[in-house]
């Protein structure tokens, strides 16, 4: 009888072109020029999930893309995954910059080079063909499974909240796991157990009703660049403190056993990797652990008055800040909204005028107990595949998707990437290591198998 194991290798080289298949399709979701590419992505995956023994598939419209929902019942005694992951793509603009056609994998040393090919492309085909071997080689699947493929996450998964709100009990699961992310190193197994939340708003300071003459009116007039600016400075200081009223008042402090996953953990070398003098982070944390678990506020883009070549004496009309913060266990982002706009108000100072945008697009932090039993196992699965102890990890990124399963269905949430650091998301070049799709297989089949034994 062919094993699990055989049957991966056996049909890898299949497995690769149909993912080379699946990169091929232009799925961005941003851009309505791709519509039909969007079609075309949706229709690779339902037909896929047909051809490995799935019968119950949805293909949920919205207003932009269609989501893929599919659901393998075996046994009620069993538990049931849901298994999350997203078919669009970022933009691959610009084109001139990649070494070969974004749409056109290719391997070289080693990386398979396509646009979605680590995110989250590449990542959500693994679960799919480890949910085929499992298939095709015992006839069933060692737990109850159902999957959700979206396509709009690169444009804020728009509908995605409403859609699993409207279909709860659609969706329902004991656990998700999404791949959807990546290990802190080459080769080094990573369980991701926290995120942070988002939140942010954009404020425009005003002052007279047209550029002025700096000589003329400089004097009488307030600046609203630095207006903006005495605002700014006034938010967080220089050892990156913020000093918004209450901003800290809700944070979970960090656990020593917490401290101590990150100080085991390896960490990217800022240093060297960003050409910096040194790194800066909280006053009495350190650098990984302000980016993994302390709360951040900062200015994304600042603008206002001339920009050209050379000198024009002016005083502008109006200046723009944009501010996002990431937030921890505890914060609330509307409470967070509500301390930066008071702050705002409160240090605006006389002669001009502040009109306030808050972000509509938040999330809350994310954070799952490393003593799970889902989460022990994910790790023991990915260190035995990998050949090497996993480390656990929170991330200061966030994914919003993770926050509103946790709030609609209150279960764990496994988030297992195989990215790695120079996979190049979003950009240029995006490329994922081939033996990590060999490896994460041998990952996710082995997770799915033990969690039923449980």
């Amino acid at each position: 009888m062919t094993t699990v194991l055989d049957y991966l290798v056996t049909h890898r080289a299949r497995h690769l072109e149909q993912l080379n298949e699946f990169l091929r399709i232009k799925s961005v979701s941003t851009d309505t020029n791709f519509k039909t590419e969007m079609t075309k992505a949706c229709d690779f995956l339902v037909a896929y999930l047909k051809d490995i023994g799935f019968t119950d598939i949805d293909v949920v419209e919205t207003e932009k893309h269609p989501l893929v929902y599919a659901s393998y019942h075996v046994d009620d005694d069993l538990p049931t995954g849901l298994i999350y992951g997203h078919y669009d793509v970022q933009p691959a603009d610009p084109y001139d910059l990649w070494d070969s056609a974004p749409f056109e994998p290719e391997v070289r040393h080693g990386r398979l080079y396509a646009r979605g090919s680590s995110d989250d492309k590449g990542q959500v085909f693994m679960h799919l063909v480890a949910l085929e071997a499992l298939m095709k080689t015992t006839g069933t699947l060692p737990i109850n499974v159902k999957v959700c493929i979206e396509g709009e996450e690169e444009i804020g998964s728009e509908n995605l909240y409403r859609i699993l709100q409207d279909k709860k009990a659609q969706f329902d699961a004991d656990f998700c796991i999404i791949s959807d992310s990546g290990m802190v190193e080459e080769e080094q197994p990573t369980v991701l157990y926290g995120l942070k939340g988002f939140t942010g708003l954009e404020f425009t300071v005003t002052g007279p009703n047209r550029d002025l003459h700096s000589g003329l009116y400089g004097g009488a007039v307030r600046n609203p660049l630095m207006a903006i600016s005495h605002i700014l400075q006034s938010m967080k200081d220089v050892d990156e403190v913020v000093t918004v009223d209450g901003f800290y008042d809700d944070v979970e402090p960090l656990t020593d056993i917490e401290r101590k996953l990150m100080t085991e953990a390896p960490k990217e070398n800022y240093v060297m990797a960003l050409n910096i003098p040194e790194t800066v982070s909280e006053n009495g944390y350190t650098a990984t652990e302000h980016t993994m678990a302390r709360p951040t506020l900062e200015v994304n883009g600042l603008f206002g008055g001339y920009q050209g070549e050379g000198t024009k004496t002016i005083i502008p009309e109006k200046a723009t800040a944009k501010i996002t913060c990431r937030l921890v266990p505890g914060q609330d982002p509307e409470d967070i909204q509500d301390k930066l706009v008071k702050h705002i108000e409160k240090h605006t100072p006389k002669g001009v005028t502040v009109d306030i945008t808050r972000e509509p697009l938040s999330a809350k932090a994310y954070k799952v107990d490393v003593d799970h039993p889902l989460i022990q196992q994910a790790a023991k699965s990915y260190g035995e595949a990998f050949n090497k102890e996993a480390v656990f990890v929170r991330m200061g990124g966030s994914i919003p998707v993770v926050e509103w399963i946790d709030e609609i269905f209150n279960i764990p949430i496994i988030l297992l990437g195989f990215g790695t650091p120079e996979d190049r998301l979003h950009s240029p070049n995006e490329s994922f290591p081939v033996i990590n799709f060999d490896r994460g297989l041998v990952t996710l089949v082995d997770f799915y198998q033990q969690i039923a034994l449980k």
